[in-house]
């Protein structure tokens, strides 16, 4: 805000001038005292001015009467991927703001896995001018994990030091590669050191992460942490000094971890709120963070703590003194609840204007990309079926044990005995087959092919270029006929996720942008979604909490402890270790 936008608050604020918007008749939910009390809000510009007794004032060129309302500061998301749900920002804006988000801090990872620091300038660029204040993190781990996987680019600390120079750019994003940072890779520690020296947040992702190695990983200098699995793991990371961004994308986590936070004697200022990864159907019949907070409250934990939490913490992590609170000053975003406990949101006012009313923008956003939108970036040749046959090294007939991912989001490593005719393994009942062929044009594409028990007897297939973090295309299926269906579709198209069955594709999601994106306006976005969601439920089996359909696009986190399938082969990032997926475990048998 400029000087004379403060002296104009300063004016409307004294009496010496009317306000230029004025609510009235609400419940200021105040977040720092953790009350709520009737008061009015007068607004100058795109500036709180004054929040005093109800009826005290009433020059204003425009009045809103709110009563019956509760007005909360707009929602901070800390942690997300706008990627994981489909939409560049502008589509991505238009769901949230009606829902009270009003800023987010966007990991564009999966554009830098595929573009490196280009991806970055564009997720940039393409999130200026919305009524969403859009905090960009700087990605830390292109790759994720070095060495075990190969992704379209890679980001070092001189490329970070660059990012970190730009306005836009709030910190460094999650540090993934866990092991390079306990190791003390020199990588790594001059990428921490970057955010640092820039002061910065370091954000980080401290994946199974405890006692001494967790320790380590917060001397190191990052500072936050969103890869909470229970409430033990919970409170270790709060204990060790980090901010923990609680997620929305782990239902099952939550109740354990509401539980805790209420047995503790106040609410930790170093907890905050985020969504992390929301598919596009999801967001669209939800609202993202709003879903959230609502559900955090649906477990037992009082509004009040949950907005706090979205609002005040997260401000206070950011460095922002601008946001976070209704009070003088501060910037004039106001999320106006018809139900608190529901997280029901009515109205949204940013900049001073009201932008959103009853779930939908008041005015459409602009949809336009710009022209060096990066398209075509699967670089892989059609497949013939065969490729996907598990071919295991060195044997043409008998019985062989090969290593196996086992599980699905948990997994482990483990083996399995195969027959081999003709070269080929036939894959055991309760196994599946999942192939990872490199998208990037950086090494041969052909399909890396393992066998996982994490995932029942798939009755077709389901591929992605979706894949956390390297995003190349990843096949799950059993029949080789199926998974070539489902995966030149993709190589048809430009990317996206794929169903096929019985040889032939029966869904399809373009994502022609990067390989992770559509160009569809969010509804059609997440229509499509939905149809593509209901044809896997048609040949997969699931079991929640992890045998689910979102663990496709997360099962080849190879920075992750255990086993993993990537372009390389079957990667552990607990350990470092890469294994050959074709690669007899004793030799033949038979």
């Amino acid at each position: 805000m400029s000087a004379a936008d403060r002296r104009a608050a300063v004016r409307a604020a004294r009496g010496a001038a009317p306000f230029d918007l004025l609510l009235v008749g609400g419940t200021v939910v105040d977040v720092a005292l953790g009350e709520l009390r009737r008061a009015d809000l007068g607004i100058a510009g795109g500036l709180i001015a004054s929040v005093h007794p109800p009826g005290s004032r009433t020059d204003a060129a425009e009045v809103h009467d709110l009563s019956g309302r509760f007005l909360s500061p707009g929602f901070v998301d800390s942690h997300l991927h706008f990627e994981s749900s489909l939409m560049a920002p502008a589509d991505y804006a238009s769901v949230v703001v009606p829902h009270g988000t009003l800023t987010a801090v966007w990991d564009p990872h999966e554009l830098a896995n595929v573009l490196g620091v280009p991806g970055v300038r564009w997720a940039v660029e393409t999130a200026r001018g919305l009524p969403l204040r859009v905090l960009v993190a700087a990605p830390s781990c292109v790759p994720s994990a070095p060495g075990l996987e190969l992704g379209g680019a890679e980001i070092g600390p001189a490329e970070m030091a660059e990012m970190l120079r730009w306005p836009e750019v709030s910190g460094v994003a999650e540090v993934m590669d866990m092991a390079g940072v306990l190791a003390g890779s020199a990588r790594m520690e001059g990428i921490v050191a970057a955010g640092l020296a820039a002061g910065k947040n370091v954000n980080g992702h401290a994946r199974d992460l405890a006692g001494p190695a967790l320790q380590a990983y917060a001397a190191s200098g990052v500072t936050s942490d969103h890869e909470v699995m229970g409430p033990e793991d919970f409170l270790e990371k709060l204990r060790a000094g980090l901010t923990v961004e609680l997620r929305g994308s782990h239902d099952a986590v939550l109740p354990g971890v509401v539980a805790a936070i209420n047995a503790l004697p106040f609410l930790p200022a170093t907890l905050v709120a985020c969504t992390d990864d929301v598919f596009p159907d999801e967001l669209v019949a939800r609202g993202g963070l709003r879903d959230t907070l609502a559900r955090l409250v649906g477990h037992g934990l009082p509004p009040l703590h949950a907005l706090r939490m979205a609002t005040l913490n997260a401000a206070l992590r950011l460095k922002r003194d601008d946001i976070g609170l209704l009070a003088p000053g501060r910037a004039a975003e106001v999320v106006v609840l018809s139900d608190l406990p529901g997280m029901v949101v009515e109205r949204v006012y940013a900049g001073g204007r009201l932008v959103a009313r009853d779930g939908a923008m008041l005015a459409p956003l602009p949809r336009a990309l710009p022209a060096d939108t990066p398209r075509a970036t699967v670089r892989i040749p059609p497949q013939p079926p065969e490729a996907f046959a598990l071919r295991p090294r060195g044997v043409a007939e008998g019985r062989v044990r090969l290593p196996v991912v086992g599980g699905a989001r948990v997994v482990r490593w483990a083996e399995a005995e195969v027959e081999v005719a003709g070269g080929v393994a036939a894959v055991p009942p309760g196994h599946a087959l999942i192939a990872v062929l490199h998208r990037h044009g950086r090494r041969d594409p052909s399909p890396v092919v393992c066998l996982a028990d994490g995932w029942g007897e798939p009755r077709g297939a389901v591929a992605t270029t979706i894949s956390h973090d390297n995003h190349n295309l990843l096949v799950l299926g059993r029949d080789p006929r199926d998974m070539a269906a489902a995966a030149n579709a993709l190589i048809a198209c430009g990317g996206g996720m794929a169903v096929a069955r019985d040889g032939a594709v029966v869904a399809v999601l373009p994502l022609p942008v990067a390989g992770l994106l559509a160009e569809t306006p969010p509804a059609e976005t997440a229509a499509a979604f939905a149809r593509l969601r209901a044809a896997a439920d048609g040949v997969m089996d699931w079991k929640p909490p992890f045998r689910v359909f979102r663990g496709i696009t997360g099962i080849s986190l190879a920075c992750n402890p255990g086993p993993h399938p990537t372009d390389l082969g079957i990667s552990d990032g607990g350990t470092g270790r890469l294994v050959d997926p074709a690669e007899p475990v004793l030799g033949a048998t038979g």
